[in-house]
């Protein structure tokens, strides 16, 4: 059971890739169109700042300037997931062949965490771990180990009464070739206590060599770890507890393979493991192989997805890219590692007593083995090493995930992306808006803590990874900066509508068909590739309403974090989404209504940005039945009513919420008065500036 028996190289090949030269080929030609678009862009914005003879135009143009430099650079960074696409197929039915066989097939170690179990509930939890246990692999390799940062009585108590439950469930999954093995979507398809947190305690639910199922058969061992944690150690959230799995599990299995799991998802596909092998198994790719990563799905979501929650872009679209170039990044969950590849990298291993060779000699309930589990998850345990550092899961990040696979990569190590048609893994998606938003508002403080790290991904990246790969990870560690082109083109436009003031140029001169080719080439490209993964127009309509909703909220409070916390004026926690359905919510959500409900600064600005654009709109139009046509094209305003328009048409959620509803999920007044009295202060400026300036000027 220990790491260091390594099985012989099954019959090849296991899996095959291919990329479709014509679509790489178009993508590469309208990059290089587009890109002389945008510097045909900047040579205006330039010409406009020099010829300007006020200074309000010239810090309105220098704005746009702004904002327009950022949309170029992550317009360039992205243009890196177009270049090599590769798409991939296994073929996990000659190794299920081999299973027949008794092939010595590599042991699996499984960690899921979990924190709080009012938002994780332990049944959630619980239908996961069964999920996986049900494999269809042989049962003596697998090995599920869970986490369990809140200390949950009720947790314990639900994993050892599914323990009594896998001796019925694992055979009847296996015998009747059931592929959803999660009981409770098999079953759907037909007072808390804490334990001090002072002390760790782990505990062997299941051990194979003596735990059999109601057939005889050995079942997968199944370990509980609630580590020890004190106020004189950092714990480190997840990525600490991650790391004490490693330990922890090392001592006990020390399996070559690990899959990582939210407490969420649960397998939806019993071949999944095979399907990872197929690439770990490889020869040609186990040298340098880190992990295969599948996409994260989701069950439940709405028929439009109306939070963009399957990240359809982020999973699946730009993870395809990455593949032809070192893999995809680390989602978190639904990755399968080969332990190796967290101590160091393919050339130099990081010396550590419980490294991957190290050989499990004791049973896993033996006193041996559990005081030396209980010693590794220690809260002082990773004093004065290089946890989290150079071993295991890396710290210095809230995006841990995004993190730990840029340091591998820069290792030189790879990944892979495992896309079946049958999706591998399922979780909950969240059903509402504040949910949804908080997880995000977190990764951006992530990324950006990377991105402007002594490792930045512009700077170190590209010289590690190359290029392509580095800009890949420059757009992932970057994406909170949209919120300042969003929040720019959201909110500066329909001032100056409201003062008369033109923005862009007039509606009969030529930069107004390149204004046209930048917005719908980027939007028509953007849609196609929505479109060719099989994703509809209700869904990407949804995606680019939340890109520009996330970037007035999420991105702009992220940005804002980091910001403090580099400053040492915050600093940031962990917090854990809550994966409780709750039936009212979940039928607002399948009605496809915004859930609001609640006070939260981040609603605020996108409130904000809704009263303005309708506004302006009005404005608009009014002038035009005042004075037609004609005057609204000399003051050149059309582009402002487009954007206002655009804009509007997007926040129709917000309107509804705000007028139209009277359920618990409308938007809070609070919020429209606060919105109401920061839009009108921020109106007010131009007109107190150009009121007082002179007088300013005297003092």
């Amino acid at each position: 059971m220990g790491g260091s028996t390594t099985p012989p190289p099954p019959p090849s090949p296991l899996h095959s890739s291919y990329s479709s030269h014509f679509i790489t080929a178009f993508n590469r030609l309208f990059a290089a169109v587009y890109a002389a678009a945008i510097l045909a862009l900047f040579y205006h914005h330039i010409l406009s700042i020099l010829r300007n003879s006020s200074i309000s135009s010239s810090l309105i143009s220098l704005a746009l300037l702004v904002a327009d430099f950022i949309l170029a650079f992550m317009w360039v960074a992205g243009q890196s997931f177009r270049m090599i696409p590769v798409r991939r197929r296994e073929f996990p039915e000659k190794l299920k062949r081999l299973a027949e066989e008794d092939f010595d097939f590599p042991a699996v170690d499984v960690f899921i965490c979990t924190t709080d179990p009012d938002k994780e509930p332990p049944m959630s939890v619980v239908n996961s771990v069964l999920s996986v246990m049900a494999y269809d692999y042989p049962v003596g390799k697998i090995s599920v180990y869970i986490s369990d940062d809140g200390g949950s009585a009720l947790t314990l108590f639900a994993l050892t009464a599914a323990a009594k439950f896998a001796r019925h469930w694992v055979p009847f999954c296996k015998k009747n070739d059931v592929v959803k093995r999660n009981p409770e979507a098999f079953f759907a398809s037909t007072d808390n206590e804490f334990w001090n947190f002072d002390t760790e305690k782990i505990k062997v639910v299941l051990e194979s060599k003596n735990d059999k199922d109601m057939m005889g058969h050995s079942l997968p061992n199944l370990v509980y770890v609630s580590r020890e944690k004190s106020k004189a150690f950092h714990h480190h959230f997840k990525s600490g507890a991650l790391n004490a799995l490693l330990r922890v599990s090392a001592t006990m299995t020390n399996a070559p393979i690990i899959l990582t799991l939210d407490c969420d998802m649960y397998s939806n596909d019993p071949q999944t493991l095979f399907r990872a092998l197929c690439y770990a198994l490889d020869p040609e790719l186990k040298s340098n192989l880190g992990y295969i990563q599948f996409p994260q799905c989701f069950k439940g979501v709405s028929i439009n997805d109306i939070y963009a929650s399957e990240m359809k872009r982020t999973f699946e679209i730009n993870s395809i890219g990455m593949d032809g170039l070192l893999g995809p990044d680390y989602f978190g969950t639904g990755t399968f590692f080969t332990r190796r590849a967290f101590f160091g990298g393919p050339l130099s291993l990081e010396s550590f007593e419980l490294s991957p060779d190290y050989v499990v000699c004791n049973p896993i309930r033996s006193k041996q083995t559990l005081d030396l589990a209980h010693e590794v998850a220690a809260c002082d345990y990773e004093n004065n090493t290089k946890w989290g550092s150079k071993v295991g899961i890396r710290y210095g990040s809230l995006a841990e995930d995004f993190y730990t696979s840029y340091c591998m990569h820069c290792e030189g190590w790879r990944s892979i992306l495992c896309n079946p048609n049958r999706a591998a893994f399922y979780g909950n998606a969240p059903i509402s808006l504040l949910d949804a938003l908080s997880q995000l508002k977190r990764w951006a403080v992530g990324a950006l803590e990377v991105g402007f790290s002594k490792s930045c991904t512009i700077t170190y990246g590209m010289k590690s990874i190359g290029v392509l790969m580095g800009l890949c990870y420059a757009y992932y560690s970057f994406w909170p900066l949209w919120s300042i082109p969003i929040i720019v083109y959201a909110f500066l436009p329909q001032s100056a509508l409201i003062y008369g003031i033109s923005v862009f140029p007039k509606g009969d001169e030529l930069l107004v068909l390149l204004y046209t080719f930048l917005f719908f080439g980027a939007y028509g490209q953007d849609l196609v590739e929505f479109l060719m993964s099989g994703s509809t127009f209700g869904k990407w309509w949804n995606d680019q309403r939340m890109w520009m909703i996330k970037g007035v909220s999420c991105s702009l409070c992220g940005f804002i974090e980091f910001a403090l916390k580099s400053l040492g004026i915050s600093s940031y926690g962990f917090e854990v989404t809550s994966k409780v359905m709750e039936e009212e919510r979940t039928k607002r959500y399948n009605e496809e209504k915004f859930e609001f409900g609640v006070w939260t600064p981040m609603f605020i600005p996108m409130t904000m940005a809704a009263i303005l654009n309708f506004g302006c709109l009005v404005i608009g139009f009014m002038r035009i039945f005042k004075d037609g046509w004609n005057n609204l094209d000399e003051i050149s305003m059309f582009g402002q009513m487009f954007i206002a328009g655009f804009v509007t048409l997007n926040c129709w959620p917000i309107y509804e919420a705000m007028v139209f509803r009277n359920d618990e999920g409308k938007l809070p007044l609070s919020i429209t008065f606060a919105s109401i009295f920061l839009l009108l202060g921020l109106l007010s400026i131009p007109f107190f500036i150009s009121t007082y300036s002179p007088y300013l000027l005297l003092f």
